[in-house]
């Protein structure tokens, strides 16, 4: 899988140069005096958080937490050859990404959401010394930010990711914060300027944002106005779950009292208000909720880069029709997220 990406990475081979929002490397004197370099990998190589921003943390392939679901493993994917192992960490960016000051040269790649301090899909090289601010996200709303080698922390339970709700992994196994410095990898492994393909789970889309959702045990007793409504994403939203404003579906308590039964990222529940909630990444694993849909694993990624008011509907689908639009997403054409 690697091997394949690198290939198409050399293939897409761009031309980007420094952006200008990238501020050039001050003497190496006032360098070694920041007091937020604060850890180094074996190779002193290091990468040190100047400034408090949005919420940012690590994500890897391979646990729970990780974001599989919130679209990072096909965004992470277009990522390997410049991370050059699948279990490395990249740092997810909710629409507002930090300032960061790189100790040492380092080629570094931006996808999913997009921000204009960095040119999306693109390998680029940074120097020691340089600090560099990514700004608000301008379409999107979480962004992948990966450097050659990786983000070098321990594993802890098979992942490298960070899983607030229980302080696990990443670094404290909480949210970056300005002071925080990051050790890196030492395999470089990628040449600078170096196209990268385009993840197609981050796709151009329509204003209003189509969910396909599979029905689900609760659908005809309490969740039947889905199709018919329209709701907007609601600013409480986070990596657990997606919650929507709008017109309320129905009494969740017509359901009747109901025992707590397996969930998982996609699960539509119908919380007491009567707005539905999609799941993520860091869902629980059992809820007592009615459960009124499914949406489709292919439709994840559209879910995660929801930015607060984007508009949703609905739209039925079956398993069969899911398991195809899972062939058809794993193939399809890549493009930008919505602004």
């Amino acid at each position: 899988r690697i091997d394949a990406l690198a290939d198409r990475a050399w293939a897409l081979a761009g031309s980007w140069s420094l952006p200008a929002n990238v501020a050039a490397a001050p003497a190496t004197a006032a360098r070694s005096q920041r007091p937020w370099l604060l850890a180094a990998a074996p190779d002193g190589r290091r990468i040190a958080v100047a400034r408090d921003t949005g919420v940012v943390i690590l994500s890897s392939p391979g646990g729970a937490a990780d974001a599989d679901s919130n679209g990072s493993d096909e965004c992470e994917g277009v990522l390997l050859p410049l991370l050059r192992r699948d279990d490395a960490a990249t740092l997810e960016l909710t629409l507002l990404g930090p300032d960061l000051l790189f100790e040492e040269d380092a080629v570094i790649a931006l996808t999913g959401a997009v921000f204009p301090g960095l040119p999306p899909h693109a390998a680029v090289t940074v120097r020691a010394g340089d600090t560099l601010s990514l700004g608000h996200a301008t379409a999107g709303c979480r962004g992948y930010l990966a450097v050659a080698g990786g983000i070098d922390v321990p594993v802890v339970l098979g992942s490298r990711s960070t899983f607030g709700a229980a302080r696990l992994g990443g670094l404290r196994g909480a949210p970056l914060a300005a002071g925080d410095a990051l050790p890196v990898g030492g395999d470089r492994g990628v040449p600078a300027n170096a196209g990268l393909p385009q993840p197609a789970a981050v796709r151009s889309v329509d204003r209003v944002v189509t969910l396909r959702t599979i029905p689900g045990e609760q659908f005809e007793s309490v969740g039947a106005a889905l199709w018919s409504a329209t709701h907007t994403t609601s600013s409480r939203s986070d990596r657990m779950g997606v919650r929507f404003d709008g017109a309320a579906l129905g009494d969740a308590a017509a359901a009747g009292s109901l025992p707590s039964v397996a969930v998982l990222p996609g699960t539509v529940q119908l919380p007491p208000d009567g707005r539905p909630i999609v799941l993520l990444a860091d869902a629980q694993t059992i809820g007592g909720y009615p459960v009124i849909g499914h949406v489709v694993a292919a439709d994840l990624p559209l879910v995660a880069q929801l930015r607060p008011g984007d508009p949703v509907r609905w739209q039925s689908c079956t398993i069969d029709e899911a398991h195809r639009a899972w062939r058809d997403a794993d193939g399809s054409a890549a493009a930008e997220p919505h602004a």
